[in-house]
């Protein structure tokens, strides 16, 4: 549940303009992500680069005093979405970097924190063991939904190609739920 702190209520053409002008975090650190800044350019989405805390993708609302936001307003702190490009990438953070994983997850404490997975046949990938890693099928099922379920984190399996897509209206529709 969104918890909702803003005193305005918007008519539907101030709620579009804000919805309008969310731009898009993107960690300083965030890899390979080339495809998705294509489909930003592509579809005239605003982003820019910060330091996220946690997370790979957050977003922010621009101040506009004409609608009372006398100052830019950060969500990476109630909302993120961290993107693994591959089965075998986040086999690494269940294994190798658990540690610096599960901290990340701690850190983000009780955001809504989106793990997404290019490879839109993940699951399924995964019980039958189409991932270049020796990280067993059953572990590593397990290991997701522990995590699931101890961080409270939503698990999405995604092509590639509509990765930027999600990242979108992840944030478009949050922010809309925000406002209402």
């Amino acid at each position: 549940m969104i918890n909702n702190k803003i005193a305005y209520r918007y008519t539907k053409s101030e709620l579009d303009q804000l919805l309008d002008s969310i731009v898009i975090l993107i960690d300083t650190r965030e890899k390979k992500n080339d495809h998705i800044l294509k489909y930003f350019d592509k579809h005239e989405i605003e982003y820019k680069s910060k330091k996220l805390d946690f997370g790979d993708y957050s977003f922010m609302l621009p101040r506009n005093e004409e609608l009372g936001i006398a100052r830019d307003i950060y969500f990476n702190n109630q909302i993120v979405i961290e993107r693994k490009a591959s089965l075998e990438e986040l086999s690494g953070n269940m294994t190798q970097d658990r540690a610096r994983f599960e901290n990340e997850l701690l850190r983000s404490n009780q955001a809504k924190f989106i793990l997404l997975i290019e490879d839109e046949q993940g699951y399924k990938n995964i019980l039958a063991h189409k991932y270049n890693t020796k990280y067993n099928p059953r572990s590593y099922i397990g290991g997701l939904m522990s995590f699931q379920h101890r961080y409270n984190i939503t698990i999405q399996f995604l092509d590639p190609v509509t990765v930027g897509n999600f990242i979108r209206w992840e944030f478009y529709y949050y922010l809309r739920e925000y406002l209402k």
